[in-house]
């Protein structure tokens, strides 16, 4: 095995996200160290991964559980490392995993989709993983790498413009199908806190506060506001930048129906019990619970489609980008195997929550997602 691939464990492993992702490490030549609570699905996932690795290397396999902190901080025994956290909702499960990486001064990168917990990251976590030289990556996957490229390309084709607002807009095309951990997260989501970026500061908001149409493929798309990387991130490339807003489309129909709902629940969520019920009736809304995520074939019929909006200070519109990528699930493995491989080299090029270009830097970003399929088609 390589030193970059000794240095990248993979939490949450035997999820449906983080078997997608483990079967891209071992394809790109890295044999990560595969973390999860039961050792006998690690195993399994292990051996069905050798025939996958070019080499032909069989990762090694350590039992962690983060009700029990010791079990993780005990594999981070350096700067060098590199944990892919896939543990979700992030919101309960997440914060041993970041912290463990911050104590430990290494890299952390994410597949979080919840806006509650990518403020922390930025907002609370950012701090502490400056002082200690950790490198944080929040939802590093679909949610919400594309956004941030096709800002970044906005801002970049349109110097002289006079942006002031970006509008970011999701959309997956071919009829989407949900996993269970796409349906917990989102049930999450519509009952936490988010935020927004306008008159240059972030502002608390509640999740699907506003919805907004987009142009897709000849037809009007609705989606709901939520809180993203994005509203953190793009600002640091362009000061001038007043308002950032990041929706949300593929669950199409839904979008009106969560906006209303959150509207009318207000602060109803936070009584005993309204809140859990209230998660249950968004996740039966979404399409229920399933023990796995869509199959191969599946996510083929998928594509992954983002639109960013450049307006002036008037709200006139100056330009728009739109780029495309594979599905969702695919598009997230592919990233966090690539920014985990970045990371492992030390590319990135500060310390602290970064967003996709403070990490890497705008050319490097653009390169690295073409080469994964994600690219600018306009």
């Amino acid at each position: 095995m390589s030193t970059v691939a000794n240095r990248i464990l993979l939490l949450g492993a035997t999820g449906y996200t983080g078997r997608l992702t483990a079967r891209e490490l071992v394809r790109s030549g890295v044999v990560p160290v595969l973390l999860g609570r039961s050792r006998e699905k690690l195993r399994i996932l292990a051996e069905e991964l050798v025939g996958l690795a070019p080499g032909g290397g069989e990762p090694a396999i350590e039992v962690v559980d983060v009700e029990k902190p010791a079990s993780l901080r005990r594999l981070l025994n350096s700067q060098d490392s590199v944990l892919v956290s896939t543990v979700g909702p992030f919101t309960r499960l997440g914060r041993v995993p970041v912290a463990a990486a911050i104590d430990a001064g290494c890299g952390y990168i994410d597949s979080c989709g919840e806006p509650a917990f990518i403020s922390d990251i930025f907002t609370s976590y950012g701090p502490r993983a400056q002082r200690t030289g950790a490198r944080l990556l929040t939802a590093f996957g679909f949610d919400y790498v594309p956004g941030n490229l096709a800002g970044a390309i906005l801002l970049d084709r349109y110097p002289d413009a006079g942006i002031a607002q970006v509008d970011i807009g999701y959309f997956v095309t071919g009829g989407f199908t949900p996993s269970s951990g796409t349906i917990a997260t989102a049930a999450e989501v519509a009952l936490d806190h988010s935020y927004s970026f306008r008159q240059g500061r972030i502002r608390a908001e509640r999740p699907a506060a506003h919805t907004m149409s987009f142009e897709v493929d000849g037809h009007t798309r609705d989606a709901m506001s939520i809180g993203g990387s994005e509203q953190f991130a793009l600002p640091r490339l362009n000061p001038q930048l007043q308002t950032v807003n990041t929706h949300v489309g593929w669950i199409g129909r839904w979008s009106r129906a969560l906006s209303a709902a959150g509207a009318l629940t207000g602060n109803a969520v936070q009584v005993p019990g309204v809140g859990a019920a209230m998660g249950a009736v968004v996740r039966t809304a979404l399409g229920g619970s399933s023990a796995t995520g869509p199959t191969d074939h599946q996510r083929s019929r998928n594509r992954s489609v983002v639109i960013a909006v450049g307006r002036n200070g008037n709200g006139g519109e100056v330009g728009r980008v739109r780029v495309e990528g594979p599905n969702p699930y695919d598009m997230t493995a592919a990233l966090l195997t690539w920014g985990a491989r970045m990371m492992a080299r030390r590319a990135e090029s500060a310390v602290g929550a970064l967003g996709p270009v403070d990490a890497f830097g705008f050319e490097a970003l653009a390169g690295g997602c073409l080469a994964l399929g994600i690219a600018d088609v306009d």
